[in-house]
């Protein structure tokens, strides 16, 4: 059984940055980020392949977000920049065996986060 336990997140300001963690409890060859807003759909962020460090992001975060691993730590980072208030939503930290990228993180994720918040005011 693989664990992802997130923190970070929270309420900042229009512009404002927040982090994301989420720590695994082995290695997981391949991990993301997506959200879902209240109402809204499922939204691939951003993923990562643990080996190579190949990244990938979707359009709506792309020069604003950044994924990250930490190997050391066993940690996955979302670092969060120019925060927008549709940026408002559930924001969770996946993984899975197979190839992720930002297009298939939400069908294809195998193991799940528990979800932190993050609220972006204007």
């Amino acid at each position: 059984q693989v664990y992802l336990v997130q923190s970070g997140g929270g309420s900042v300001q229009a512009g404002g940055s927040l982090t994301l963690s989420c720590i695994t409890s082995e290695y997981v060859w391949h991990m993301g980020w997506l959200r879902q807003a209240p109402g809204k759909e499922r939204e691939g962020l951003a993923t990562i392949d643990h080996l190579y460090g190949h990244t990938s992001y979707a359009d709506s975060v792309k020069g604003r977000f950044t994924i990250s691993i930490d190997d050391a730590k066993n940690t996955l980072y979302l670092q969060m920049t120019s925060l927008r208030p549709d940026d408002t939503a559930m924001y969770y930290c996946t993984g899975s065996r197979l190839a992720l990228s930002a297009k298939t993180v939400v069908a294809e994720s195998e193991y799940w986060g528990q979800g932190t918040q993050v609220t972006v005011s204007s």
